[in-house]
């Protein structure tokens, strides 16, 4: 007993420790972007809120329309998550519980797309997005991303715990496959979309080399291209906007995980064990 309360002790120290090193450079994100520019660089670093805030966030509006760019980066994040949720839960269940030819060959496939990094298919991508003519438009941006390899696998991993008995005694009832899909499947599977919600937002968020690549119209930035834009060679640097601007990219990430933080950890390993 008396050996157990040193290693709690030691636990609970490395977790309070790990917390506030994960946290504090959210923390200093919005602190900066209080702060005016001298400020910022000031040695020892304030670690307390300034009242530059509003001048930062004046001066950012006054170069970017932040607040378009806010909305370009909800709509692309959102249709993209909403779309890669709902794919992948429909084709990681096809995977999990039917039997069809070619299933290990097709499943293979997709595990090779994930192995496979994003800056190789860069070029053909592009070129097919050029061949549409969706250059400059939110298709270049939603609709290479609308399913994924890691989210059928994750899914099918979280659907293979699923009781088939519920799938039977649907189909005893007369429902349709579609109907035991959303009916049945969907309300019991519904921690594991939302941790792959989670990781699908956060990732389509922070995309910054596909906008890059397609999108020169400015009204189609989002929020990575318009913090590039703050930060272009030859310009006038202001960190107090650009932190400004961070902050508010910040708030949606933050919005969307604590509304589905609950059930993020249920989510992840729910597949883990099988029931």
């Amino acid at each position: 007993m008396r050996s157990s309360v040193p290693m709690k002790f030691l636990i609970y120290a490395f977790l309070i420790v790990a917390v506030i090193v994960s946290i504090y450079p959210i923390y200093w994100v919005y602190v900066a972007s209080s702060l005016s520019d001298s400020q910022i660089f000031h040695y020892p670093p304030s670690n307390w809120f300034g009242s530059n805030f509003l001048d930062n966030l004046r001066s950012l509006e006054s170069s970017m329309p932040v607040w378009r760019d806010l909305a370009n980066s909800v709509f692309v994040s959102g249709i993209t998550t909403v779309s890669v949720v709902l794919f992948s839960s429909m084709v990681g269940f096809a995977f999990a519980k039917y039997e069809f030819w070619g299933k290990r060959f097709l499943f293979f496939v997709v595990l090779i797309t994930i192995m496979i990094p994003m800056q190789t298919t860069l070029i053909p991508l592009f070129l097919i997005i050029t061949k549409l003519h969706w250059q400059n438009s939110y298709q270049a941006l939603i609709v290479p991303f609308l399913v994924n390899g890691f989210g059928v696998f994750f899914m099918r991993q979280q659907m293979q715990a699923f009781p088939e008995e519920l799938l039977e005694a649907a189909r005893m009832d007369g429902s349709g496959e579609f109907k035991t899909f959303f009916r049945v499947v969907v309300p019991n599977i519904l921690p594991s979309m939302a941790a792959l919600g989670i990781l699908t937002f956060l990732q389509q968020w922070s995309n910054f080399i596909w906008p890059l690549v397609v999108i020169n119209d400015r009204t189609r930035f989002t929020i990575p291209l318009m913090l590039q834009q703050l930060d272009q060679p030859g310009n006038v640097i202001h960190y107090g906007p650009i932190f400004a601007g961070a902050a508010i990219g910040l708030i949606p990430l933050m919005v969307v995980f604590v509304c589905l933080q609950r059930y993020f950890i249920s989510g992840i390993y729910s597949g883990s064990v099988k029931g």
